[in-house]
């Protein structure tokens, strides 16, 4: 298989609201992580950061513009990657041993990570058989309700366990945005990992379902707006109650 160029392996898109989304095109869709990087007048923030197999901080100098607040939404390897790279990283405290130990097993790089989820293979010396997230421990654990302040923005930390169990969404009220992390958005999802739980799937998808949202950027696949968050969860809410 190909190997990609680093300096071709990450690409950046404006969305509006000084959101950009960064993600690695050479991964195969369905394991394609969304890095949402977030502009605020302090200090920027930086939502999960890939799979860490090239580095953000050498070739995106979008991250390297201003301080920055690198938050987990949860320790999955694509969502990991890259945040040993930053000083200041943020997790649920559910979730911190991973973040601090993150083991193939713990990850899940065992057993998603193969060649067969990319469409190029990362530069030299990457080798799906050997790569691991390498240790990134947090210097802020979040909790349900915890606040990360970027001067001019807000976003309210909203606990959504069940894809993982410190998984966490990220709402800003004053402008109808949500960062969604994994438990929900426009593709398949996955409630079966090793630490998934119905229950908790199920609560976390019932509180999301009436938050006033205008957009939703999720852990992966496309953005998308209120009407279709409602009506996505509902019809899942639906099966699952059926």
């Amino acid at each position: 298989m190909i190997r990609a160029r680093p300096e071709e392996w990450w690409r950046t898109q404006p969305k509006g609201d000084g959101v950009t989304l960064i993600d690695e095109p050479f991964i195969e869709p369905f394991y394609r992580c969304n890095v949402w990087h977030i502009r605020g007048s302090d200090r920027d923030m930086l939502v999960d950061s890939g799979m860490g197999v090239v580095s953000l901080r050498d070739w995106v100098p979008l991250v390297t513009e201003r301080q920055l607040t690198a938050v987990a939404s949860h320790t999955h390897f694509d969502h990991i990657g890259c945040h040993h790279e930053f000083d200041d990283r943020c997790v649920h405290w559910l979730e911190a041993g991973i973040l601090a130990d993150p083991t193939r097993a713990a990850t899940l790089a065992d057993p998603y990570v193969t060649d067969e989820i990319f469409e190029r293979l990362p530069p030299l010396p990457y080798a799906s058989t050997t790569y691991e997230v390498r240790r990134a421990p947090a210097t802020r654990l979040l909790e349900d309700g915890d606040v990360i302040d970027l001067g001019d923005r807000r976003f309210e930390v909203i606990h959504t366990p069940g894809h993982s169990p410190g998984g966490i969404a990220l709402w800003e009220a004053a402008t109808g945005i949500l960062f969604s992390g994994d438990i929900v958005y426009d593709g398949p999802l996955i409630e079966d990992t090793y630490h998934s739980d119905a229950a908790d799937y199920h609560r976390s998808m019932v509180r999301l379902l009436d938050l006033p949202v205008r957009v939703v950027h999720g852990g992966h696949f496309p953005s998308y707006d209120g009407i279709r968050h409602r009506t996505m969860i509902r019809d899942w809410l639906d099966e699952k109650d059926g």
